[in-house]
């Protein structure tokens, strides 16, 4: 069989080269590529990394890599379930590769979670290369959709107790899910209470998509927060999300249920709830442009 060959790959290393962090790259010594197709909605690739495990790449973007994972999946997912004082049916729009499931069930309280993914690929590739993230689509609470998750929600009204929106860039298939239409239909889908966290970029390198998207999603929700974390493989080590909340009164900031310090060790390798409350503490350029 001939070695698979991909146009980011040089001299042995994955190079993400991208508009949306102008000047910088983030480059990965490759052991091997392991796989590579055209799906019907983006590029995808997968090899495996001298350092970072099994990488997942889509239209030459890293979507997530064996080593640091865990930090965006737990936070993305934790920081919205702990604002939920009893969440029993969650939907995931995107993480196709079922690392966010994988922490969604984690919770007891959850009778029903729905995932919705656009592109099957995703999906079949994370479980035969990255079992360690597809595990939670074994789950026997969970369902899953691959469809476009705006029609998905389209017709959903009132189901959901938390709606994790776990998108690439808003460049190719996730573009509308960055749009003020998209925050529309999630509201609609929420139940009394409801909270959604969303893939919300960097503050280093796009404050002023951050700022637009919180206002955005201030005049949809009544209570709004930015988050973050840090992650060596996204670019600039970090990544941020939107958390927000039908009930305006709720401390997003602390959380609402916790596990015990040995549920957190046994559970979690990043999330606890002290980085809960840190993770909305900001930088004074971000805190005063986010106000």
């Amino acid at each position: 069989m001939s070695e698979i060959t991909h146009p980011t790959i040089k001299d042995g290393w994955f190079r993400e080269i991208s508009n949306m962090w102008p000047g910088q790259a983030m480059t990965l010594k490759v052991n091997q590529v392991v796989h590579h197709e055209k799906s019907k909605y983006q590029d995808v690739l997968i090899f495996e990394s001298t350092d970072y495990g099994m990488v997942l790449v889509l239209d030459n973007v890293i979507q997530c890599t064996e080593r640091d994972e865990f930090s965006y999946q737990e936070m993305i997912t934790h920081l919205a379930m702990n604002s939920h004082p009893n969440p029993k049916k969650v939907l995931v729009i995107g993480g196709g590769d079922g690392g966010v499931l994988r922490e969604v069930v984690k919770h007891e309280c959850v009778e029903e979670a729905v995932l919705c993914d656009i592109d099957e690929a995703v999906i079949r590739l994370s479980k035969k290369y990255l079992p360690g993230m597809a595990v939670g689509y074994q789950h026997p609470n969970v369902t899953t959709h691959v469809g476009d998750g705006f029609k998905f929600l389209d017709d959903k009204k009132g189901e959901f107790d938390v709606i994790i929106t776990d998108s690439s860039d808003p460049e190719g298939p996730a573009e509308a899910l960055f749009q003020k239409p998209y925050f529309e239909l999630l509201k609609g889908a929420l139940r009394e209470g409801g909270v959604i966290s969303t893939q919300a970029e960097n503050q280093w390198l796009h404050l002023p998509l951050i700022t637009k998207l919180k206002q955005d999603c201030k005049q949809v929700f009544p209570n709004v927060e930015y988050a973050y974390t840090t992650i060596p493989t996204y670019p600039s080590g970090q990544i941020g999300f939107m958390v927000c909340c039908l009930d305006a009164n709720r401390n997003l900031k602390k959380p609402v249920r916790q596990w015990s310090e040995a549920e957190e060790d046994k559970l979690c390798k990043y999330y606890n709830k002290e980085i809960h409350e840190a993770a909305f503490v900001l930088p004074n350029f971000a805190k005063k442009a986010l106000k």
